[in-house]
């Protein structure tokens, strides 16, 4: 039988469409309206980023299948936004957070690195056949997807998608477990930022030093924001693309040069076009970090940065097939513990060093809500340290490809791969 296509199979329709499910979104999220206000408190914006488009999808009303915005979103937007992400990093007012601080947020990137291959483990010791399989199916591959989510965001994700080469339908269950455990997780955070003082009291904490710098990361930001123009936009545009267009250049060169002398090295993916494409959009972003192109920021270069990103998320969400979501129970008692060995790791390394649950709580968001939610946590504990935790998250975006990448092949040897 012949399948019968999509109601709408013109991209410039389907991309007005995800434009207008975004605009939707995020008009009804900054509203007043009291239902609303409640409805976000539960709902997460990005989650309805991704499944409105999957319901559009698993409704026939467009096709991920057959579309080709997906592949723009991820060779060109993709690469721009971790430019851009990246470029806005001040690693001196990271540093100016204290060694605690960074060590927290390391200790955070170490608990997802080594929780995913743990879990994996664990629950593949109960049951064996969750480490076989073939091909894009293998769990590990989408279990990489989310180190790259809990490290870096969304971009990352895409990033370890496109590497390790989940299927579709794996991915779909991916990010239910992505999105279920990771806000379990935030709601404990908000819970506990209202008495830190309970925590920090078992841990001996002094928490004196993160109201002495929250001052100054407010000037901070305050001295270099400015209302942008258009030289400020296309300036910011241009070295998005301008370094993607280079990154382009170098993964076309390096890539089949690996896979002609070193094809040996495939299965690490390094004769991946997109792999270099990622790293290397990634590593210029941290080089220009500390140049004066850091002070894009002031013009909104994060800014641009997410609507990239928020265009991707929409082209991810059309990929999904949300009757595979609820197919195996058992990917999210990984998830689960994956999460437990993370906050067990963060928590004897802040027992350790004396670091204050603020440091805990911003440091594992960072990691695993990334610049969406790391300032809500911040700013749950006081409304100025908010810009705290856009530093770390956006540290996050830079440690995620890198972080992730080594996580993934970690689940790849547990599982024989």
């Amino acid at each position: 039988m012949e399948e019968k296509s999509a109601l709408f199979t013109n991209d410039a329709v389907v991309f007005g469409i995800l434009m207008a499910i975004l605009a939707l979104v995020f008009a009804t999220s900054s509203s007043s309206n009291t239902f609303f206000k409640k409805f976000y408190k539960v709902v997460p914006t990005v989650l309805l980023c991704y499944f409105i488009p999957a319901v559009f999808n698993s409704m026939g009303w467009i096709s991920g299948e057959d579309s080709g915005i997906y592949h723009v979103a991820s060779r060109y937007l993709l690469p721009a936004s971790l430019v851009l992400f990246t470029i806005s990093i001040d690693l001196k007012s990271i540093l100016k957070l204290g060694p605690k601080a960074l060590t927290m947020f390391l200790a955070g990137t170490i608990g997802i690195m080594l929780g995913g291959p743990l879990a994996l483990a664990t629950v593949g010791f109960i049951q064996p056949e969750l480490l076989g399989g073939s091909g894009p199916d293998e769990v590990w591959r989408g279990l990489a997807t989310i180190a790259g989510s809990w490290i870096g965001g969304g971009a990352n994700q895409t990033a370890m998608l496109e590497v390790f080469g989940a299927s579709p339908a794996l991915f779909s269950q991916m990010i239910a477990v992505d999105v279920l455990v990771a806000n379990l997780w935030m709601a404990f955070l908000l819970y506990w930022a209202a008495k830190p003082e309970v925590i920090d009291k078992k841990f001996k904490a002094d928490n004196t030093a993160i109201y002495e710098l929250r001052d100054k990361i407010s000037e901070f930001r305050e001295g270099i924001m400015r209302i942008p123009s258009l030289s400020d936009t296309m300036i910011i545009l241009g070295v998005g693309f301008g370094v993607t267009g280079f990154s382009h250049l170098i993964a076309d060169t390096i890539a089949p040069w690996i896979g002609e002398n070193y094809p040996e090295l495939g299965q690490y993916s390094l004769d991946s076009s997109f792999f270099w494409i990622v790293v290397v959009a990634t590593t210029i972003g941290l080089i220009l970090s500390f140049t004066k192109a850091r002070n894009l920021e002031g013009a909104g270069a994060s800014r641009m940065g997410s609507v990239l990103l928020y265009v991707l998320v929409a082209s991810i969400g059309m990929q999904m097939d949300l009757g595979a979501v609820l197919d195996s129970p058992i990917l999210f008692l990984i998830g689960i513990l994956w999460m437990f060995f993370h906050i067990l790791i963060m928590l004897i390394f802040a027992f350790l060093i004396k670091a204050p649950f603020f440091y805990v709580a911003v440091g594992s968001q960072a990691n695993v809500g990334g610049a969406a939610s790391a300032p809500i946590v911040a700013s749950a504990f006081d409304s100025s340290l908010a810009p705290v935790g856009v530093l770390l998250a956006v540290l996050g975006y830079a440690a995620g490809t890198y972080g992730a990448y080594l996580c993934g092949l970690m689940m790849q040897a547990v599982s024989g791969g």
